[in-house]
């Protein structure tokens, strides 16, 4: 039996991109994609209902969503699911699902300056299809209460 784990999602930034550097010195970045369904009931009332989604991105891909990407931006993101889970401080299990960046496109305003905008298509390209390394985390940092550090996360992330 065939299997496919792929995600396309097209929203806007529910809030500014988290950016960070686990202890190995990769830049890892967080953030949230609002996507909006519209629909109309049976009895003809318009209804609209928003999903938000926690995306990661690792490397470089980190390091440009950081720097040109902010609280509503548009993306595109193509990426894959990842379950994680972990135990916090007081006992409690905690766990969450979550899209890891392979590909992130910015829909938004390019920068202004010309050698801004071939600079970041260079640098996109270069981290087109990045994953992380075997034993890298998800998105844990040593910072992050909430998330699992290092060694919680047990097998590789993919």
């Amino acid at each position: 039996m065939a299997n496919l784990n792929k995600v396309f999602l097209i929203g806007r930034l529910a809030r500014d991109p988290e950016l960070r550097y686990i202890p190995s010195g990769t830049a890892v970045t967080t953030f949230t994609v609002a996507t909006n369904r519209a629909y109309t009931l049976a009895s003809g009332e318009k209804r609209e209902e928003s999903c938000f989604v926690r995306v990661v991105a690792w490397a470089r891909q980190a390091e440009l969503c950081g720097e040109y990407l902010s609280k509503g931006s548009p993306v595109f993101v193509e990426g894959r699911l990842q379950s994680r889970s972990w135990e916090t401080p007081d006992g409690q299990k905690r766990s969450t699902i979550e899209v890891v960046a392979q590909n992130i496109q910015f829909l938004g305003k390019q920068p202004a300056k010309a050698a801004d905008v071939a600079d970041l298509e260079e640098s996109t390209e270069a981290v087109r299809g990045h994953a992380p390394a075997v034993g890298e985390p998800s998105a844990a940092s040593a910072d992050s209460p909430d998330l699992p550090s290092e060694g919680d996360l047990g097998e590789a992330p993919f």
